[in-house]
């Protein structure tokens, strides 16, 4: 299975093979689906829990601890030696990717010098009793970078990960809570945790992280636990946490995070001034002029009045309120948290046989004095489909339909602009075609085109920005 996912279900009792499997890609060539494989490997995430039942009492609601007692249940996807490798490939930045950390007698310092973090005085830090926190391992580890590319789709808002690598007998961080939602997977040794319930109805669900708190601002926790290789745990954002080493082992967990800014709230916050402002061009109730004399009978100083007047402008105030969700453009605001899910995305991971179905694995090269196999020979009979399904999300905007799409995005959180293309009008049905009959293949000749032309440059255009893959490479060498 995909990533350690067993395509009948969760568990190493169900055969979860390691993530290494990962680049393998685990189904036929080009074939699955990659929403399903979001869903499997989420399932695996949180088994043997049923994601239904996660979902359902623990999603923003509850910690989850699940106790797996099988320390390779990770095996492939993070380990001391890739942080290691980190390190010595010379591109890890104080600062930029890695943290020094620690927390002493309620204190909580950060020791980053500047520039480049080197294992000579990285290893010294960890030895001296520092924690170590790998910032995005994304960018250096590809099997995490293919672990939240598949989660990414799940979850419909960006995965993004930190490692932390703590020594025994020390803690790194003070007690805190965060504004996403915390899987942590504790890969190597174990860790002691404590979680605390939000201590006011204000921090259930916050927005924003918290500061550090002291341990005399902390009630009784609500879990505590040892966590062992292969364990998982889980809490939502505004559960306060912290973690600290037994003296007899180190620790090394990856907290796969989620959920940031995605609320009912955030939506609103996009779609509230759109409504207003086509109510205002289309509605001239909105447009009038408020009473002459409203100044003399409305405002705080007013509050206490009983005046029929404040009424009717309380009246009318909520009226032009509830008139508001007539001009909400909730689709469109919808498709602008799209565009931005999708700049958030990492790019996908392609198997060697997705490789060989892309632009990415195309033959075109210099040999022998010139190019060769240049030309992307895509015909009528050209069967093709999207590399995956949330890779391309159409955006109608003031200056046209666009297309966002992710997979010139980098493994590095925002490195590369938006990208998109400007779509003729023409194509958007196309378009919607590919969406509604992935997973399969379909030919050029069946996309809804004026012309067989278009049918073609569409494609072409679709294929060498990776957007589309072929059934069969489309040069055989």
């Amino acid at each position: 299975g995909v990533l350690g996912v067993p395509p009948g279900g969760g568990g190493r009792a169900a055969g979860a093979a390691p993530p290494r499997d990962a680049a393998a890609g685990g189904r036929q060539a080009g074939q699955g689906d990659s929403r399903q494989r979001g869903a499997e490997l989420f399932r695996w995430l949180v088994s043997p829990v049923p994601p239904g039942e996660f979902l359902g009492r623990h999603w923003e609601r509850a910690p989850l601890l699940v106790r797996r007692g099988d320390p390779g249940y990770y095996a492939g996807l993070f380990s001391t030696a890739d942080f290691d490798a980190a390190l010595r490939s010379g591109q890890v930045d104080f600062g930029t990717h890695l943290d020094v950390t620690s927390y002493s007698e309620g204190v909580r310092e950060t020791h980053n010098p500047s520039g480049r973090a080197l294992p000579a005085v990285v290893w010294d830090f960890y030895q001296n009793g520092c924690s170590l926190r790998l910032l995005s391992p994304q960018s250096f580890s590809p099997t995490v970078w293919h672990f939240l590319s598949i989660l990414q789709e799940h979850f419909g808002s960006m995965a993004g990960a930190n490692t932390y690598l703590t020594p025994p007998g020390t803690q790194g961080f003070a007690p805190h809570y965060d504004d996403i939602e915390a899987f942590v997977l504790q890969l190597e040794g174990k860790k002691h945790w404590r979680v605390y319930s939000p201590r006011t109805d204000a921090e259930v669900l916050p927005q924003f992280s918290s500061p550090n708190f002291t341990q005399a601002e902390l009630g009784e926790p609500v879990l505590e636990t040892v966590l062992e290789a292969g364990d998982l745990l889980y809490f939502p954002r505004g559960f306060i946490h912290q973690g600290d080493c037994l003296p007899d082992a180190h620790s090394l967990h990856i907290t796969v995070s989620s959920y940031q800014r995605n609320s009912w709230g955030d939506l609103l916050e996009k779609l509230l001034p759109a409504a207003l402002q086509m109510a205002l061009e289309e509605d001239v109730e909105y447009r009038q002029g408020l009473p002459m004399d409203y100044l003399g009978y409305m405002g705080v100083a007013n509050s206490d009045v009983v005046d029929a007047r404040r009424t009717a402008f309380m009246e009318k105030v909520q009226s032009l309120i509830k008139k508001l969700v007539h001009y909400a453009p909730i689709d469109a605001a919808v498709d602008q948290r799209a565009k931005s899910f999708l700049h958030d995305c990492l790019p996908p991971v392609l198997t060697q046989s997705e490789k060989a179905q892309s632009v990415y694995g195309f033959p075109a090269r210099w040999q022998d004095g010139g190019p060769r196999d240049v030309d992307i020979l895509i015909t009528k009979e050209t069967e093709v489909r999207l590399l995956r399904h949330g890779v391309v999300r159409l955006c109608n905007e003031e200056a046209g339909v666009m297309l966002y799409y992710t997979t010139e995005n980098s493994r590095v959180y925002h490195k590369e602009e938006p990208k998109f293309l400007e779509i003729d009008p023409e194509y958007t049905d196309s378009i919607e075609f590919l969406l509604s009959s992935y997973p399969n293949h379909v030919s050029v000749d069946s996309l809804p085109c004026e012309t067989l032309e278009d049918k073609i440059s569409l494609a072409t255009l679709l294929f060498e920005k990776g957007i589309l893959t072929t059934k069969k490479p489309l040069v055989q060498v």
